[in-house]
C-alpha cells in the first residue's frame, strides 16, 4: 500500500510551502539553539517528541535546530511562523512564541507517524523533509467547545483533548462548565454549587430524555485541576474560554441555592432531563451578587480575555409572574420581560468589561445581545451577518456545520445522536465563517468559527472522539488554511488519519 510522504498530508495545510530533496535527521546528538523568548517552544518540542523518540534535545549554543523569536517578523502576525529545514540544520522563527508553538505541531506532522506514539519506538529514522514553509492562520478564532456539564469528563481527558486540538492548530478551548444538568466549576464562597449542583440522580441514555438508566452521575473540578488545565493549554498556545450559563440553563445552581430563583421556597433537583428547562435565575439583587461572586472566581482561575455567559434558550415564563421582575420593569422603564433578558446580560457583561474582560454570548437572532458582547451565532448565517452589521465581533458557529453532537451520516448503523440534521464531513469542510453576501465592513467583524460538542449523546471520551474526528480536522483546516477543494482536503486527510490512529483516536471511519 502506497504511503504518501508527510508533506502531502499536512492538516491544516501550510500557507506556503516548497519541499526539496533531502532530509534533516534527529539523532541523540541533536541539540537545540534556543533564542530568548523561545524556551516554551523548546519545552513543547522536547515534551511531545520524547515519549516515542527518547531524544534528549539538549540546549547548546551551536545547536543544529534553532528556535528564534524575532519581533521584526511582523508579516507573520501573532501565530505565524517560518520553518526552514536543510540537510544539516533547522530554523524555526516567529514574531511571537505562539507562532513557534504552531511550528512545533507542523514538525510533529512532518516526522514519521511513529513520532506521535506515547511509548518508545525503536528502529525509526526521525527524518524531516527539507523544506521552506511560511505559515499563518486564515482566521484568528479557531475554537472547539466541549460540554462537561451534561457529562463530566476527568481532567486527564481534558488534557488529552487539548493535546489533540493543539496538533490541529486550534487556539480556543471553550469549556462549557455549567448547565441545568450539572455545575462543574468550584466557587469557594458557594460550595453547594459543586456539592449539590455537581450531582444528579440519573445519568440519561435515552434519545428523548425520558429514559433513565438509574445511575447517579456527577463530578466537579478543583481549582487546582482547572489551573493545571489552563497551564497545559497555554503551553500549547491555547486559551481556555470558560462558560458559566445565565440567566437560563441554571437548574443545577438553583438546586444548590433555591433563593436565587423566582420561587425561593421551592426545592429543586439537578435536572435529569435533556432539552431546555424553564427554571431560571430571578431578578432580585442577591442574584447579581451571586453572578459577580462566581465571575470573580472564574476570572481569577481563567486568564482568558473572553468570558462566556451563555444567555440563550432562556424561557421567560417565570419572570412573567415575578414581583422582582415587575419591580425591575418599573425601575428600568422597560416594557417587557424580553427586554429584561437583554438588561440582565448587560448588567453582568458590564461587570466583566469593568474588570478588563470581554463577555461572549450565544445569539438566537444575532441582534439580542447587548453592546460590547462578542456573539456566537449558531442558528442561521443571517444572524451572524445581523450581529456583524451591529458592530459585534462574531464567531460563526452555524449548527448545521459545527455542531458535532449531530450524526455524521444517515447510515443505519450510525450511533444515536442529537435529533435533527446530519452534519457530515463535507458540511464541515464547506463551512465559510463569513456568510455569503457579507459586506466588507461586516466581514471584518467575523473572527472565525468553532466546533461544538454538546454531550447528551457523548458520555465517554471514546464517544467524544468518535463524534469529533475527523470532523474537527475539516474545521481546523478551513479556519487555519482557508478554503480548499474537497479533493485536496480529502487526499490530505487520508494520510492524516494515520496520525489519528497513532494517537489512538477512536474516530469515525
Amino acid at each position: 500500500m502506497f504511503t504518501p510522504p508527510p508533506q502531502h498530508t499536512l492538516v491544516p495545510r501550510p500557507t506556503k510551502s516548497r519541499f526539496k530533496s533531502g532530509h534533516f535527521t534527529f539523532t541523540a546528538d541533536t541539540c537545540l539553539r534556543v533564542g530568548k523568548g523561545a524556551e516554551p517552544a523548546a519545552d513543547l518540542l522536547r515534551t511531545t517528541l520524547a515519549p516515542a523518540t527518547g531524544l534528549p534535545l539538549k540546549p547548546a549554543a551551536d545547536g543544529a535546530f534553532v528556535l528564534a523569536v524575532d519581533s521584526a517578523l511582523t508579516g507573520l502576525g501573532g501565530e505565524g511562523y517560518g520553518l526552514t529545514i536543510g540537510r544539516d540544520s533547522v530554523l524555526l522563527r516567529a514574531r511571537d512564541v505562539t507562532g513557534l508553538l504552531r511550528g512545533v505541531q507542523t514538525i510533529r506532522q512532518l516526522l514519521p507517524v511513529e513520532a506521535l506514539s506515547t511509548t518508545p519506538r525503536h528502529g525509526v529514522s526521525w527524518a524531516l523533509p527539507c523544506a521552506e514553509i511560511t505559515d499563518l492562520p486564515h482566521r484568528p478564532w479557531r475554537g472547539a467547545m466541549l460540554d462537561v456539564a451534561r457529562h463530566f469528563q476527568p481532567l486527564r481527558y481534558l488534557l488529552r483533548y487539548v493535546d489533540l486540538l493543539a496538533l490541529h492548530k486550534i487556539n480556543v478551548f471553550h469549556l462549557h462548565l455549567t448547565d441545568d444538568q450539572g455545575w462543574r466549576m468550584p466557587v469557594a464562597a458557594l460550595p453547594k454549587l459543586t456539592e449539590i449542583g455537581g450531582h444528579r440522580l440519573q445519568s440519561m441514555t435515552g434519545p428523548t430524555g425520558d429514559s433513565y438508566d438509574g445511575v447517579p452521575h456527577g463530578g466537579a473540578y478543583t481549582r487546582t485541576d482547572l489551573a493545571r488545565l489552563v497551564s497545559h493549554a497555554a503551553a500549547r498556545g491555547i486559551t481556555v474560554l470558560p462558560e458559566i450559563e445565565m440567566p437560563g440553563h441554571t437548574r443545577a445552581a438553583l438546586a444548590a441555592y433555591p433563593h436565587l430563583g423566582n420561587h425561593p421556597d421551592r426545592v429543586l433537583d439537578v435536572w435529569t432531563r435533556w432539552g431546555v428547562c424553564d427554571t431560571i435565575l430571578g431578578l432580585h439583587d442577591e442574584v447579581f451578587d451571586f453572578c459577580r461572586t462566581v465571575l470573580e472566581e472564574v476570572m481569577d482561575v481563567f486568564p482568558s480575555p473572553y468570558i462566556h455567559l451563555g444567555g440563550d434558550e432562556c424561557p421567560l415564563t417565570e419572570w412573567a409572574g415575578s414581583p422582582a421582575a415587575s419591580a425591575r420593569l418599573r425601575e428600568t422603564g422597560l416594557s417587557s420581560t424580553a427586554h429584561l433578558h437583554r438588561w440582565f446580560l448587560g448588567q453582568v457583561g458590564a461587570f466583566l468589561i469593568r474588570n478588563g474582560r470581554q463577555p461572549v454570548g450565544w445569539a438566537e437572532t444575532g441582534t439580542e445581545l447587548p453592546d460590547g458582547f462578542t456573539v456566537m451565532a449558531w442558528r442561521d448565517p443571517a444572524h451572524a451577518l445581523a450581529a456583524a452589521a451591529r458592530g459585534h465581533k462574531v464567531i460563526n458557529s452555524y449548527h448545521r456545520a459545527t455542531y458535532f453532537d449531530y450524526a455524521q451520516s444517515d447510515a443505519g448503523d450510525e450511533p444515536a445522536g442529537q435529533p435533527g440534521c446530519v452534519v457530515g464531513l463535507r458540511d464541515v469542510h464547506g463551512h465559510d465563517p463569513v456568510p455569503e453576501g457579507a459586506a466588507p465592513e461586516a466581514a471584518a467583524h467575523v473572527l472565525g468559527t468553532q466546533a461544538q460538542l454538546w454531550t447528551e449523546y457523548a458520555a465517554t471520551p471514546d464517544r467524544i472522539e468518535y463524534l469529533t474526528y475527523p470532523r474537527l480536522c475539516a474545521l481546523a483546516d478551513g479556519s487555519w488554511s482557508g478554503p480548499s477543494t474537497w479533493a485536496d482536503f480529502a487526499a490530505r486527510l487520508r494520510g492524516h488519519t494515520a496520525r489519528l490512529d497513532a494517537l489512538k483516536v477512536g474516530r469515525h471511519p
